[in-house]
């Protein structure tokens, strides 16, 4: 079987088809595996360090909000977009793939309606409860969509074929063990937070997490770690003196610009503050991680908003939008949260039982079913 991932744009996008090349390669190691993706785009990189072979599409997506900077961006995308559709039938045509799947990002919409002309077996995996406009697109032509949650359904094309598979997880993330996770970071029997605003970080979180830790520092009761994100690194510990908190020697204050241990750091979590991006969460219902989510509104159609909602309606996470959010709003809701260890456990085991661990399994089934078709 040969099979062209189309994928990019982000790595919420390109990590779920490495994975899922990934599962492929492990089930049958002479499945031919070609990424197509932006040339300047992470996934160039990202795709060809794991040993992929990646097939350049120079195409960029366009920008809603009018100003001189996006409309120059604008007509440069579609220049793009009228190149894109000669690209991408000479990519398809060289590798001549049984199956092209497409997990989002601005690449996925021309490589598979070319696909789809050709008469190649089509799908795309979709990882928001809210889906975005390429898939949207997509929805009307593809063999099969695939969905992380049953609430996207209801914004695509009626007559597409769907199928919930879920989020592709880290199977570190998995099988963390907690009580060796706690153990190496000297949790002890403290409440343990993670928190958490972006690889960038995000401005307004960090400021309410200074507040949380100035209510909190020197308890001796919780253990928090938080991520500050690259913009963060000076400002927390700034906020944190102005608000006299002496952070720098305190064992139970672990402030890092990433959290790269990821794995380890939800295993040991009682409770995560973070936003709500699809894998994000999907990472959290694989821990069984009770979650206060703020969801950034600085995202195409809000979807982290209807991502966050997808559990906040099975009492699985607290949502807190960031128009509504203070230091002293978080800081109430967090003292509320660790001051009711039964509610701590009920929002873990209700974000557990939303979890699909076998979600590569799923999507590789649905992947030969179409491989069979053909």
């Amino acid at each position: 079987m040969k099979i062209l991932f189309a994928c990019g744009g982000t790595a919420g996008h390109i990590n779920p088809a490495l994975s899922v090349a990934g599962t492929l390669k492990k089930q049958d190691p002479s499945v031919e595996i070609l990424f197509a993706g932006s040339p300047r785009g992470m996934e160039a990189r990202l795709v060809q360090e794991a040993g992929y072979r990646f097939a350049p599409i120079t195409i960029k997506g366009f920008q809603r909000q009018l100003n001189l900077r996006n409309l120059k961006n604008n007509l440069q995308a579609v220049g793009y977009l009228a190149t894109s559709t000669h690209r991408a039938k000479k990519i398809l045509r060289a590798f001549a793939p049984d199956v092209v799947m497409g997990t989002g990002g601005y690449v996925s919409g021309p490589i598979l309606r070319c696909a789809h002309k050709l008469g190649i077996k089509t799908l795309t995996q979709e990882q928001n409860a809210f889906p975005g406009v390429t898939t949207k697109l997509l929805s009307h032509y593809v063999d099969k969509v695939l969905l992380a949650v049953p609430q996207a359904q209801k914004y695509l094309y009626e007559k597409a074929d769907c199928t919930v598979t879920g989020n592709p997880v880290r199977e570190e993330v998995i099988f963390a063990s907690r009580k060796a996770a706690r153990e190496r970071m000297g949790v002890g029997d403290k409440i343990c937070i993670v928190s958490f605003g972006g690889s960038l970080g995000a401005r307004r979180v960090n400021e309410a997490i200074a507040d949380v830790m100035a209510w909190h520092a020197g308890s001796g009761k919780i253990h928090h770690i938080h991520a500050t994100g690259a913009y963060g690194t000076e400002l927390l510990p700034r906020l944190l003196r102005e608000k006299g908190v002496a952070f720098e020697n305190n064992p139970d204050l672990d402030i890092r610009e990433y959290i790269r241990d990821m794995p380890d750091c939800l295993a040991a979590a009682d409770l995560v503050i973070c936003r709500a991006g699809a894998i994000t969460l999907s990472e959290l219902q694989a821990a069984g991680r009770a979650s206060i989510l703020i969801p950034s509104p600085n995202v195409a159609e809000n979807h982290q908003y209807y991502n966050a909602m997808a559990l906040a309606e099975q009492d699985a996470a607290v949502v807190l939008e960031e128009k509504d959010l203070t230091g002293q709003r978080l800081t109430d809701l967090v003292k509320t949260l660790c001051g009711d260890p039964e509610r701590l456990k009920r929002l873990s085991r209700n974000a557990a039982r939303m979890a699909i661990l076998d979600a590569n399994e799923r999507i590789c089934r649905e992947i030969q079913a179409l491989y069979q078709k053909k």
